[in-house]
């Protein structure tokens, strides 16, 4: 077992189990993280194996997944909670505001509580997009149109991850809602003004302030500000979320292998280039040749103070395992409130 400090890549793994690759590239210098998808889950049993192996390769590793609820939610079975869509928490906003906020809670608390008792740091939520009915990807997986209710659900939301021991991460900074490409196979364009991109979309991010842990941009082009995706331009990340709103959490960028990032050029050029613009640390999955090519390719990094945010992002610590969590009244309070409400 290695420890040292936290490289600014975080890749994802093969299987359900650490291949020889695997573990080559988990032990990395460059190497910070590890992200987990469906295909890394068959059972927990399994799935508590994984993040074992990969704490034996490196116990100063990030381990994240996304896991939101709704259709994006990797693990489904053998004792998971299905976590409703976030756009069902912004309806019951509109009936009822304050059951609207506690079972947001109680989602936020059963989401991290069953995370964190296989020993994964961090899910990649809140998304803080809104719903503009135009983005297939975004939908349902918005709380809402209006950035007022997004951000107080989302305020919901990061309380009970909180208690449960994990950070957040909004995403995706300052809004992916308003345009109908999906960034995973295009290169979307947003058109509007700064003016009005900060006074609607971005809004949940000035609002949440220190509640936020960490951001994750969007692969947008906003041509009036900026000729490069957000998540690659030092306007939108160091200029606007650093200095406009004051930010001092963990910038993660978004999948670099996606479509969406390929205008910042080929992977080692965009992880350069997203670094350079203010991200702490760079996704890549689902491409084990361009992951080899960038823990090759890519320059050495020694940026202390994106080391810093990252190894202390809330939450990471001693796990308590899935026995003791089915055993705390306060998970099964939130679970049944869950159950009450959405049916399960």
């Amino acid at each position: 077992m290695t420890k040292r400090r936290p490289g600014p890549v975080m890749l994802d793994v093969v299987g359900l189990t650490l291949s020889e690759d695997d573990i080559r590239r988990i032990d990395h210098p460059l190497t910070g993280g590890v992200i987990l998808f469906a295909r890394n889950f068959d059972d927990r049993a399994q799935l508590c194996s994984l993040t074992k192996q990969i704490r034996d390769v490196r116990d100063d590793i990030l381990i994240a997944v996304d896991h939101e609820g709704g259709r994006v939610q990797r693990f489904r079975t053998d004792g998971f909670t299905h976590l409703p869509a976030m756009g069902k928490l912004g309806k019951l906003w509109h009936e009822d505001v304050f059951e609207a906020t506690r079972v947001t809670t109680a989602v936020g608390y059963v989401l991290a509580s069953e995370l964190r008792a296989c020993d994964i740091d961090l899910s990649f939520t809140p998304v803080l997009d809104l719903d503009y009915g135009t983005s297939a990807v975004i939908g349902d997986r918005a709380f809402d149109a209006d950035p007022r209710v997004v951000a107080m659900l989302a305020k919901s939301l990061n309380h009970g991850l909180l208690l449960a021991g994990m950070a957040n991460c909004g995403k995706h900074f300052p809004g992916h809602g308003f345009v109908a490409a999906d960034s995973h196979h295009e290169i979307p364009v947003d058109e509007r003004s700064l003016d009005e991109i900060l006074s609607i979309d971005a809004q949940p991010y000035d609002w949440l302030g220190m509640s936020l842990a960490a951001v994750m941009p969007a692969h947008v082009i906003y041509p009036q500000v900026d000729p490069n995706p957000a998540g690659f331009s030092a306007k939108w990340l160091k200029e606007i979320l650093r200095g406009k709103y004051r930010f001092d959490g963990v910038i993660f960028s978004d999948d670099l292998s996606m479509q969406g990032a390929s205008a910042a050029g080929d992977v080692v050029t965009a992880a350069h280039a997203a670094l350079d613009a203010g991200c702490d640390m760079v996704l890549i999955c689902n491409s084990p040749e361009k992951a080899d090519r960038l823990l090759r390719e890519m320059k050495p990094v020694t940026d202390t103070v994106s080391q810093r945010r990252i190894k202390h992002l809330p939450g990471r610590g001693k796990v308590h395992g899935w026995e003791k969590m089915l055993a705390q009244p306060e998970y099964q309070a939130a679970k049944r409130l869950i159950a009450e409400t959405f049916g399960g």
